[in-house]
């Protein structure tokens, strides 16, 4: 199916000209039965027979609302224009939203890429576009966009981690602008059979699932600790290995190996501590004099 345009005039110019059959086929009956002129009587009789096919045929269609023209089972076509129209007698007229609507989905437990099981929303603004695939493509349009979001929510959330700490990487947590405009584009896909337009979804809800939350947190809190470290000991090598170059380059001092490496070793302990490390002032031999 595919939407067009059905046949309609403006009702306010069609009342007129009813109103004038009408009056026509008044005066023709009235004179026709004083003359007995039965060709007048007959044509009074079919006059007002039209405009009474025609006056059943009135329709309004309000803003952002559409209505879809049926002939006896036929799809004729669809009025989008809002107004006050006539159009073909003897059809049934379908009210179609052209609104744009919200779509809350339900909270979906699914495994995301790492086999985590996470809770997951989301939420899916659309509007339909076409009205014949929406009225007679799919059965009822309404449901189809909730079973397909929900089916989009639940692949789109399988391939990507909860969340990482290489910041190359695509999570469902850090990178929720980016996994959005992936599942509209394949929401558009699913509905574009059903005459719907997505315009925007968003994640309003990602956690893990409650039976892991904590034992995920505490894994959380590990890779956390673990990353800090490794970025304080990557750190800490490249200060030193400054350190003891400007110290033998620019005061001209030579250190020996076992000195090198006890400077090294106090350098690395002190900035890698998270504690306050307590100075060692080294006075000289008590047995001097």
């Amino acid at each position: 199916m595919k939407e067009r345009q059905a046949f309609h005039i403006n009702g306010y110019l069609g009342l007129v000209g009813l109103v004038v059959m009408v009056g026509i086929g008044f005066w023709s009956i009235f004179t026709g039965s004083n003359s007995s002129n039965f060709g007048l009587m007959f044509l009074g009789i079919v006059l007002w027979l039209i405009a009474a096919l025609f006056f059943s045929s009135l329709t309004i269609v309000g803003p952002n609302r559409a209505k879809a023209v049926l002939f006896f089972g036929k799809y004729l076509g669809t009025i989008k224009t809002n107004g006050l129209f006539i159009t073909t007698p003897l059809t049934r007229k379908i009210p179609v939203s052209l609104k744009v609507r919200n779509f809350n989905s339900s909270l979906l437990k699914v495994n995301d890429s790492d086999g985590n099981p996470v809770e997951i929303s989301a939420v899916v603004v659309f509007r339909v576009v076409d009205t014949a695939k929406a009225l007679f493509d799919v059965d009822y349009y309404l449901d189809f966009v909730e079973i397909q979001s929900e089916t989009a929510i639940r692949h789109i959330a399988t391939q990507y981690p909860y969340d990482t700490f290489n910041d190359d990487d695509l999570t469902l947590r850090g990178n929720t602008t980016e996994v959005s405009e992936e599942l509209a584009t394949e929401l558009q896909e699913r509905l574009a059979m059903a005459g719907v337009e997505v315009i925007e979804t968003r994640l309003n809800h990602l956690a893990y699932a409650t039976e892991i939350a904590n034992a995920m947190l505490q894994r959380q809190q590990a890779k956390a600790i673990l990353s800090a470290r490794q970025t304080i000991v990557e750190g800490a090598v490249t200060m030193t290995q400054m350190a003891l170059e400007q110290i033998e380059n620019g005061q001209d001092i030579h250190f020996t190996d076992d000195r090198k490496v006890q400077l090294i070793n106090n350098l690395l302990v002190s900035i890698i501590t998270d504690k306050g490390t307590q100075p060692v002032i080294n006075t000289g031999d008590l047995s001097e004099k």
